[in-house]
């Protein structure tokens, strides 16, 4: 891709203003969460609601969600940036995020974070491998809305995080593309998609 198109696919890109949403699971009595922005609706049906959210294959909570089929989405409040420090700052392989949280879980069994201004609770129903991510398709199966107010989003994190977090976020998101990318390119030269 040339450097122009490049730059137009990131500002296409930057045109909207994902929420950050929580996702959490539990695997037996492994537990973990990670800030994700790549979560969505998956149906208009009201009675058969479905999410579609990618996930990092190097995240712990990939482990989780694979080993346990489910995993809860939370909307985070504007304000929760302690919630992105704690989840989306330090890796679930090296350290519990919800070690000091006494969290009850949902129906399903994810950790429920009660802060957040709502939950739902998600089933896999199918999986697509794109090389960096699993996609899930998700049943959801239940869910509440906590409290009422704007969603925090990838936009409000950067305006609102300090010099610091900024460019620690920056500095993580640097090597998650890097190992992304690999991931990417690997899984096309299996496929013989180069």
């Amino acid at each position: 891709m040339s450097p122009e198109t490049q730059a137009a696919v990131s500002e296409i890109f930057h045109l909207y203003d994902p929420p950050l949403w929580l996702v959490t699971a539990r695997a037996g009595a492994r537990r973990g969460g990670f800030v994700a922005t790549s979560a969505t609706r998956a149906s208009i049906v009201p009675d058969l609601p479905r999410m579609l959210v990618a996930v990092a294959k190097h995240h712990h909570t990939w482990e989780l969600i694979e080993s346990s089929g489910g995993f809860a989405l939370h909307l985070l409040c504007a304000d929760d940036l302690a919630s992105v420090w704690r989840f989306g700052l330090v890796s679930g392989h090296q350290v519990d995020k919800l070690a000091d949280l006494s969290l009850p879980a949902t129906p399903n069994g994810a950790p429920l974070l009660t802060s957040a201004l709502c939950w739902l609770d998600c089933r896999v129903e199918d999986r697509l491998d794109t090389g960096d991510r699993t996609a899930y398709l998700a049943a959801v199966t239940g869910g509440e809305v906590l409290r009422r107010g704007p969603p925090l989003t990838v936009a409000g994190v950067l305006h609102h995080a300090p010099e610091a977090r900024r460019a620690e976020l920056k500095r993580l998101y640097a090597e998650d593309q890097t190992t992304d990318r690999a991931a990417i390119l690997a899984w096309r030269r299996r496929r013989g998609a180069d």
